[in-house]
């Protein structure tokens, strides 16, 4: 019986011809092919009296690369230095630590601008033409050091930053990513506004036509914004009927709602049963809408009122009303449609925990740096990160690998193996053999040569 897991071999170091990160190479030449890093550049002007050796838009693409990869500081750029048949000259960590505090407020505003032109190339690929959903949420990141500036107490008794977020959820890509202190509020309406602004910026001109503020053009996409609890505030909402954007916010528990449930919730013939995200009827679900029931003068015009009750389970969070039977929630919404239509779609906000996760999978948690707006500069490298890589799931991948998170895509695609093989003055990359995602890989590059 063999116990053993491993072969005995003798190690050494000092091999040549051989490739760690394939997958990571596919990744950065389908960013070249997009012209991120040339765009990047574009946008962010050189300092100092020499060129620099290492442009800050190449820079900024490697640490994408290092932080899809797994990498977690500046220092781990040295993974990619060391193979420079595959990666080019790469920045050492020093360069790249020294860039991270020079992109202030008015570099990474140029950059945004960039990232929108190169975003733009990709939503005429993958853009359906339906409506636009945007997600708002924010979310805490843990910090383990005092010496953080502006690190603060958290409302859940941590420490650390308290950063707000924007999704484009058909795509998963971060919009808008704003750091900001641990102890921010969570309902502030100066942030959700900024957020949602930044957000409709990054979208195509001629989707973001008519949702700018000061825009005169007539909108030609609805774009619908979703939050929760914290977005339900007659500010936020004011904001968002002035950009001609839709909402759908999760209602905060008042005594004139408790008094329109109680009302609603023995009359059965107000209730419609729910349905599954597959659109199939769940009986023990329910939603009805109780809009004529109350007072939303403060609210912005069309506002309606949608309820939903489900069962009470183990786990569930804090109900609206006061039941031993259901738990109740709601939100309000300016949307045309149906009531179980509508809570389908409001549902459908819960995408938005796994587009963090895949954030904090991906150096969200990190904030390697002392200083607010070096860890500023890093929170967008790292939606800078996502977006590239949700970009080629949807561009270059097909099936399960669309969708597939930051540890699968890191295991069976970006680490593969393979060896170097000079040939009529060129190099090829030959995977290791019976690699399981060779086939994809190979299939990935074929796409990305197309791209133009």
């Amino acid at each position: 019986m063999h116990s053993t897991s491993t072969t005995r071999v003798k190690v050494e170091s000092g091999g040549t011809g051989v490739a760690a990160h394939v997958g990571l190479h596919a990744l950065g030449r389908f960013a070249d092919q997009l012209g991120l890093g040339a765009a990047l550049s574009a946008r962010v002007a050189p300092r100092g009296e020499r060129m620099p050796l290492h442009d800050r838009g190449k820079a900024l693409v490697h640490m994408a690369l290092v932080l899809a990869g797994g990498g977690e500081s500046c220092s781990d750029v040295e993974h990619l230095r060391a193979q420079g048949d595959l990666f080019g000259s790469v920045p050492s960590d020093t360069t790249v630590f020294r860039m991270f505090h020079e992109l202030g407020p008015a570099e990474r505003t140029e950059l945004a601008v960039a990232m929108q032109e190169v975003r733009t190339k990709v939503w005429d690929r993958v853009d359906d033409g339906s409506r636009v959903l945007l997600d708002i949420d924010a979310s805490l990141v843990e910090i383990h050091s005092e010496h953080k500036e502006l690190a603060a107490p958290t409302y859940k008794g941590g420490f650390g930053f308290h950063p707000m977020l924007c999704f484009a959820d058909a795509t998963g890509e971060t919009l808008a990513a704003v750091l900001r202190p641990g102890n921010a509020t969570a309902n502030a309406v100066c942030d959700h506004v900024s957020v949602l602004d930044a957000a409709i910026a990054q979208l195509p001109d001629a989707i973001a036509a008519g949702h700018r503020v000061g825009d005169l053009a007539r909108p030609t996409r609805e774009v619908v914004v979703r939050a929760d609890a914290a977005g339900c505030t007659e500010g936020f909402l004011k904001a968002c009927a002035q950009r001609d954007v839709r909402f759908c916010v999760t209602v905060r528990s008042n005594a004139q709602l408790s008094r329109a449930i109680y009302e609603t919730s023995v009359i059965a013939s107000m209730w419609a049963p729910s349905v599954t995200k597959q659109g199939e009827i769940r009986a023990d679900a329910a939603v009805c809408e109780i809009t004529e029931l109350l007072d939303l003068s403060k609210m912005p015009t069309g506002t309606r009122c949608i309820i939903r009750r489900e069962p009470l389970h183990q786990g569930v969070q804090r109900s609206l009303f006061p039941s031993l039977d259901f738990r109740y929630w709601g939100f309000y919404t300016d949307l045309d449609g149906t009531p179980v239509e509508l809570d389908q779609l409001m549902r459908e906000h819960a995408h938005v925990e796994n587009h963090i996760a895949r954030l904090k999978d991906a150096g969200l948690c990190r904030m390697p740096f002392t200083s607010f707006e070096a860890n500023s500069a890093w929170l967008m490298a790292v939606a800078l990160s996502a977006d590239l890589v949700r970009w080629f799931q949807l561009t270059c991948l097909e099936g399960r690998w669309r969708t597939a998170r930051p540890k699968a895509m890191r295991w069976e695609l970006f680490h593969a193996p393979g060896r170097l093989v000079t040939r009529s003055r060129r190099t090829i990359v030959r995977i290791l053999a019976h690699w399981p995602t060779a086939d994809v890989l190979v299939e990935a590059h074929r796409r990305i040569a197309l791209i133009t």
